[in-house]
């Protein structure tokens, strides 16, 4: 499916928001951190924040995950002042403390503006998400960045937590495919599907990556495909087989 193709099913705010999420591109995974910073402080309801602040918890967020998995293809050379770098360095101590070191915080404010903060609302292509979620305003130490009213109502809408879910989960399959080596052919050599446990597992190394139903939720707007309603995180879930119809003529496996 096309990413028009996905937008046009939920031709909103909340569609924008899972066109950028779940169909960019991941050269690495500052997105994810941007992301998950945007909805923690949105659903606090502060419209306005000191670029510091919100580099603060983009910078936590991403090194809670660095020290379990790679935010980078690891045949990726990284220099000694690029923020992975720094991140990596910095991580104990930023852990132990629980906010970023001086050190680590500097060079988020160095790279977020013209990095991720430029890049977050791009497709492939050279195209963008139909909506914003945020701006960057002002100059020097007084930049500010800005949530608009449509990442405001993501936050607080009935979807927000189904929302942080999605991210995560596909967080979790990008790192995997890059601690695999394997990049976007990761659903064919990295992963296999535990129909027991609902749960994605890591072929290689053995171990569970994220929740089926979380990973599928959000390529079907949080919603289920016989009732349409929203799926809650407790709710009792069923994933279904559905074999496409192309398949089954090509095969000629079913008959009229």
């Amino acid at each position: 499916m096309s990413g028009r193709d996905f937008y046009a099913q939920d031709a909103s705010a909340r569609g924008s928001w899972r066109l950028a999420v779940l169909m960019g591109a991941n050269s690495r995974t500052y997105k994810f951190a941007l992301g998950q910073a945007l909805l923690e402080l949105g659903r606090h309801g502060q419209e306005a924040i000191p670029l510091a602040e919100f580099a603060a918890a983009y910078s936590l967020g991403l090194v809670r995950h660095l020290t379990q998995n790679p935010q980078a293809p690891q045949a990726e050379k990284l220099g000694e002042n690029d923020f992975l770098a720094v991140a990596a360095e910095e991580s104990a101590a930023t852990l132990e403390t629980g906010r970023p070191t001086e050190r680590l915080l500097a060079a988020a404010l160095r790279s977020m503006p013209t990095m991720v903060m430029q890049k977050f609302h791009n497709l492939r292509g050279d195209t963008a998400v139909p909506h914003t979620f945020y701006r960057l305003t002002g100059t020097g130490r007084h930049r500010v960045v800005r949530l608009t009213p449509d990442l405001l109502q993501l936050a607080h809408s009935e979807q927000a937590t189904g929302l942080a879910a999605e991210l995560g989960t596909r967080w979790n399959i990008v790192e995997t495919s890059f601690a695999a080596g394997i990049g976007r052919s990761l659903i064919e050599e990295g992963i296999f599907v535990d129909w027991d446990t609902l749960q994605i597992t890591d072929k290689r190394r053995r171990r569970s990556v994220t929740g089926l139903v979380e990973a599928t939720a959000g390529f079907q707007h949080g919603r289920c495909l016989i009732c349409d309603d929203v799926l809650g995180l407790s709710d009792a879930v069923a994933v279904d087989h559905v074999f496409p119809f192309s398949l089954m003529h090509r095969f000629d496996s079913v008959g009229a």
